[in-house]
């Protein structure tokens, strides 16, 4: 089975609704799908409301996740760990041991060719149209990413 982690800081906005979207698109007898954070402000915390209703109201229930901290022990259990910015990416970065743990991290948007600017916004502070445009961006980058993972010409 391939297991892919998405990580952004503090695991209630958008690396839930990325573990959610990618995990919506993919066969799960397949492919294990989790998400964490760089931080430990959510340790147990459900994804933020706005989260959860962006993702219903594209048919993703993302309610039933809880708030992680990423570990050192996830570059052992996950095949992939995608990031949602820069900052995540380095924060996962100074964890790794070794090599092998680098070449698993990823920016998520860095599978969309079409897109200049990888960094998935930080909705947290903004409005309802900020969570539906992280949606957007990840939706298509989930799309991208599993059709990859499945070997699936794009």
């Amino acid at each position: 089975m391939t297991s892919i982690l998405m990580v952004c800081l503090g695991n209630i906005c958008r690396s839930p609704l990325a573990h959610g979207i990618l995990e919506s698109k993919l066969p799960s007898n397949q492919f294990y799908v989790d998400s964490a954070g760089t931080a430990n402000y959510h340790i147990g915390d459900a994804p933020d409301h706005r989260s959860i209703k962006v993702a219903k109201s594209h048919g993703i229930d993302i309610s039933n996740q809880r708030g992680r901290q990423f570990k050192v022990s996830d570059f052992d259990t996950f095949d992939f760990i995608f990031t949602m910015d820069d900052s995540n990416y380095q924060n996962v970065l100074a964890l790794a041991r070794n090599t092998n743990d680098i070449a698993k991290v990823k920016c998520i948007l860095d599978v969309d060719y079409s897109i200049e600017n990888k960094q998935v916004p930080d909705p947290y502070y903004g409005d309802d149209l900020g969570f539906e445009h992280v949606f957007q961006l990840l939706d298509k980058a989930c799309i991208l990413l599993s059709k990859k993972l499945q070997n699936i010409d794009i």
